[in-house]
């Protein structure tokens, strides 16, 4: 998709919802949303440079950019959802479901979307040490 890759489910584009020269991601409000979350299972956020993920065991589920929610997107999550907003949460990413902040106050449903991903989601396998030969 071009530079924006913001769609609602019906393929109808709402253009660039977010500005690139946003600051980093607040600590408390992935606090706030780690606390809503935290009967999915083992759940934590790390911090990557400036923004955080979003992990329910050993999976990422989930990313906080700009103070915003992306949660990666599966065929359950999106039937889950129903009507839901695909976004990138920053330059040359994938689309991810963008979670309005009016849902993260239900943490009922926030966190059903969380184990709901988590189970779809494969375990990511570590990648190899490539070992570098020298050529001459």
């Amino acid at each position: 998709m071009a530079q924006g890759c913001y769609k609602l489910q019906s393929n109808y584009t709402i253009g660039k919802l977010r500005d690139s020269n946003l600051m980093s991601s607040n600590q408390s409000i992935v606090d706030y949303i780690i606390e809503q979350i935290s009967e999915a299972g083992e759940v934590y956020s790390k911090k990557m440079f400036g923004e955080y993920a979003i992990y329910c065991g050993p999976k990422v589920v989930a990313l906080v950019c700009d103070d915003q929610l992306f949660v990666k997107p599966t065929k359950a999550g999106k039937e889950y959802i129903s009507n839901y907003i695909e976004a990138c949460p920053y330059q040359g990413a994938k689309p991810y479901l963008l979670i309005s902040g009016d849902y993260w106050d239900d943490s009922e449903w926030l966190t059903e979307l969380i184990k709901i991903t988590a189970f779809e989601l494969p375990i990511t396998k570590k990648k190899k040490n490539k070992v570098k030969y020298n050529q001459e």
